[in-house]
């Protein structure tokens, strides 16, 4: 349906348009005007009461899986009520609405599934990608979230189940970050699933076949990209969540020829940066002077390592310097030159060592002074290993940042490091309680870089996204927390806080690509105004709108 399609609606059909549905909102003379009298209870609402009785229903739940469920249908009837709710507590609800809960939701996604949002590409529309994406009635989408499902939260090949990942992903470019939601489109590409369990389901949504050959699915990917360029020549691609070898492949073969970027990469590297810079503020350090040891070797590690090793190319230490500094484990032990399973990319990291399986031998060995969890394996830092971190450093910093599951706790870390970690985690744990002390751990939740990231990008209009914008979105955050902040061990700005932080950084970005020669709008003269004149307001237009005018 076009926008001008929309302004003549009338009546149910107006009702059942969640972008210019307002219910109860809907004024005496507008019921009358638009063919809703008797259509409506008698009493007219504000939008914040509306909001009231919304939170209502939302206390009533019993589990944040229900109230995923009540959201998913709010948003289907009243965009704006919906985001009005979002908006009014992200603390509350990006939990909610992204991981932890989103991943529950994956899981059963098909089972879930009441209406169609976003777009499926699939297999069977090779040849014709572009024509269908003709069939979204948005013209000017400016960024598409796209997955394969191939690796989500840690639950591997779940194909069109992961359909929610994009879903949630663009709800929180709007919630925290305030890009308009109708710019926004989420996409699954469905190209089969390796999980045999799935094809088997009767009600399985997605194709019920294996994936292509690697030269097939390259073919089919490359027409989407090419017909995104086609029929949204302004929009951003936003690979999420794709297998690990897939989504280094594809965001090596488009970041210098097309506007993208791999949240998975890019997004979790640039978020953990940002912690790291607190961290080290805190301890009076430079990241040119650590160690680092990550407990996985997928694509985010691979992706955070290269970011540091550009971070600590900028303060002094060469390519190959910066890369000695990175040591890595997977499931089959120490990264290293023996091994003979390890991808072009991970070789890059294979210093010379014998091989182990040992993460705490090679903590000895090592000594790292930063160690990260990005295996999905959850409890894997044990207290031996938080106890020898800390016995080698005197602020360790330990960042689990699996989802759903970390490699420990923060109860743990503080516990088994007698409250010295510099903590942060992929997911929210609550405040922390060691005698008279408190303890505020962080969440290295990549929702603190794509939202702020995609407003300056909506704004400013640049071709591409460099690993230059990647690292000054880093420092954009970093910066945000202040020395009080820092002194009592907080390595992120407050989540109650995180519009204020987007809009921040967003200028902060937006400065950059100025200052680089990468936007293609005029700058102008107040960025901050400029910017704030774009940010979407969950709340009602003009009456004019609704009725076309």
């Amino acid at each position: 349906m076009t926008s001008s399609d929309r302004q003549s609606l009338r009546g149910t059909a107006l009702l059942a348009d969640p972008f210019l549905n307002r219910g109860t909102a809907f004024t005496a003379d507008e019921r009358r005007a638009l063919g809703l009298e008797g259509l409506l209870p008698p009493q007219v609402e504000t939008l914040e009461r509306q909001a009231e009785r919304a939170m209502a229903h939302l206390d009533a739940k019993p589990t944040d899986l229900e109230r995923y469920i009540y959201l998913s249908a709010l948003v289907d009837r009243n965009e704006t009520l919906f985001y009005k709710v979002l908006m009014s507590d992200p603390a509350r609800f990006v939990p909610i609405v992204y991981a932890p809960t989103l991943g529950e939701v994956c899981k059963s996604f098909s089972h879930l599934y009441r209406r169609p949002r976003g777009m499926y590409i699939s297999l069977d529309m090779k040849g014709r990608i572009a024509e269908v994406l003709r069939n979204w009635p948005v013209p000017d989408v400016r960024f598409l979230c796209v997955t394969t499902g191939g690796r989500i939260l840690g639950l591997g090949d779940i194909g069109a189940n992961g359909m929610g990942i994009p879903i949630g992903k663009l709800q929180l470019y709007t919630a925290c970050g305030a890009v308009p939601p109708h710019t926004t489109l989420p996409v699954q590409l469905d190209i089969g699933t390796t999980n045999a369990a799935l094809r088997a389901d009767p009600l399985y949504l997605g194709l019920r076949r294996e994936p292509p050959p690697e030269a097939e699915l390259d073919a089919f990917v490359e027409e989407f990209v090419t017909a995104v360029q086609e029929v949204f020549p302004a929009c951003c691609i936003h690979f999420e969540d794709w297998k690990g070898t897939d989504a280094i492949r594809y965001l090596e073969r488009y970041r210098d020829r097309v506007l993208c970027y791999n949240d998975d990469i890019q997004g979790t590297a640039s978020v953990t940066l940002a912690g790291l810079v607190t961290a080290l503020r805190i301890k009076g350090e430079q990241l040119a002077d650590q160690t680092f040891l990550f407990l996985g070797a997928g694509s985010s590690a691979l992706g955070t390592s290269d970011l540091l090793v550009t971070a600590m190319e900028a303060e002094g230490l060469t390519v190959a310097e910066a890369r000695s500094r990175i040591v890595m484990m997977d499931v089959k032990g120490l990264v290293e030159p023996s091994r003979t399973d390890l991808t072009e990319e991970q070789r890059r990291y294979a210093h010379a060592a014998a091989p182990t399986r040992d993460l705490l031998e090679t903590i000895r060995r090592v000594r790292p002074s930063v160690l990260i969890g990005v295996s999905t394996a959850g409890g894997a830092f044990t207290q031996p290993v938080v106890e020898l971190m800390a016995e080698i450093n005197a602020r360790p910093i330990i960042f689990p940042l699996s989802i759903p599951r970390p490699e420990c706790t923060a109860e743990q870390a503080y516990g088994w490091s007698d409250g010295r970690a510099l903590y942060a985690a992929g997911i929210q744990f609550p405040q922390v309680m060691r005698g008279d002390m408190v303890f505020r751990p962080g969440q290295a939740n990549n929702f603190y870089i794509f939202p702020g990231l995609g407003l300056a990008v909506y704004a400013t209009r640049p071709h591409l996204i460099t690993d230059g914008l990647i690292i000054e979105a880093a420092h954009a955050l970093a910066d945000q927390v202040s020395p009080s902040a820092q002194a009592r061990g907080m390595l992120y700005p407050p989540q109650s806080q995180i519009l204020e932080v987007e809009v921040t950084s967003a200028c902060r970005l937006a400065e950059y690509l100025f200052a680089n020669g990468m936007a293609t709008v005029p700058r102008p003269d107040d960025i901050r105004a400029w910017i704030e004149g774009m940010c979407y307001s969950a709340e009602y237009g003009a009456v004019e709108a609704v009725a076309g005018g």
